[in-house]
């Protein structure tokens, strides 16, 4: 039985009260829900008065959540979700089911994406809806079944299987270094050096693993890989990137290693999932598909 109707606000006051909660302040929850703030302050009243309980802060200027409002917007914003979640399923359900997956931009769209076809040759009835996410979230408070993840550890209650390691190299425009005498990894620190948001110490562990204890290491930071490509690309300076980016630019010899061989990062990509979405078909057979596409590269002569 469906609790009683007054334990069941509706969708809209719930959804103003989580994006106040959310947003800081009832304007950027008007903005964003596309109505006007006084709409706003009516909806949370009004949920208010059918549950009886103090949830806007008065004692402000500006309108607040009580501590108790702040908690139950955090306690109802998964189940906005689960419903936003099982909508987006009724839609995109073809007959198989669906993945709602978090992708890493770069990863995804050069390693994901072109084997894509492939999955949906042998799996038609199975949609896979994408979002690209760069930082960590929570699965209880995301609409995703499944995410690609770049690290190094585990996250609690969640499954997960290695899709790749990454291997990083300096890469250059070689008109950047055509005059420049690398000889030696500290040779490297005469350069401008650029570094991914995501990785904040990856120069300081290439240096390392080149047995050169080096200073702090300054440079400009990009929050995408993608990015970074472009800024190398337009002569900017010297980065780490992945040798699975930029393998077309080194063919083609618009890049150039600049030092060494690729070394391996200390994290890797994996696929991640909830435990309690173990058993979910359509996700099953996107993670046998993934394992049977690992193995068949792994056996490719290297």
């Amino acid at each position: 039985m469906i609790a009683p109707r007054r334990f069941l606000p509706s969708v809209p006051a719930l959804q103003a009260l989580e994006a106040v909660e959310r947003l800081g302040s009832a304007t950027a929850a008007a903005e964003e829900l596309a109505l006007t703030q006084s709409a706003v302050s009516r909806q949370l009243q009004a949920l208010e008065a059918q549950l009886g309980v103090p949830l806007l802060n008065r004692s402000r200027k500006r309108l607040g959540l009580t501590p108790a409002g702040a908690r139950y917007a955090s306690d109802v914003r998964g189940a906005l979700q689960q419903i936003a979640q099982a909508s987006l399923r009724l839609q995109t359900d073809i007959g198989g089911g669906a993945v709602n997956l978090a992708i890493l931009p770069s990863f995804g769209m050069r390693w994901l994406v072109p084997r894509l076809p492939r999955f949906a040759s042998a799996h038609p009835e199975i949609t896979i809806n994408m979002t690209t996410r760069l930082e960590q979230f929570n699965f209880a408070s995301e609409p995703f079944d499944a995410a690609i993840v770049f690290s190094e550890g585990t996250w609690p209650g969640t499954e997960r299987m290695l899709l790749a390691r990454e291997h990083v190299v300096p890469v250059a425009l070689p008109g950047l270094i055509a005059d420049q005498a690398i000889n030696s990894p500290q040779d490297l620190l005469r350069l401008p050096l650029l570094h991914i948001q995501t990785r904040p110490r990856a120069w300081a562990e290439w240096f390392a693993a080149h047995d050169l204890p080096t200073p702090h290491v300054t440079g400009t930071y990009y929050d995408q890989f993608t990015t970074m490509i472009q800024a190398v690309l337009h002569g900017l300076g010297v980065a780490l990137l992945p040798d699975y980016l930029i393998r077309q630019e080194l063919a083609e010899r618009r890049l150039k290693v600049v030092f060494g061989d690729p070394i391996e990062s200390r994290g890797a990509y994996w696929l991640t999932w909830p435990e309690d979405k173990s058993s979910d078909p359509a996700l099953r057979h996107f993670r046998d598909w993934l394992a049977d596409e690992i193995e068949a590269e792994d056996m490719l002569p290297r």
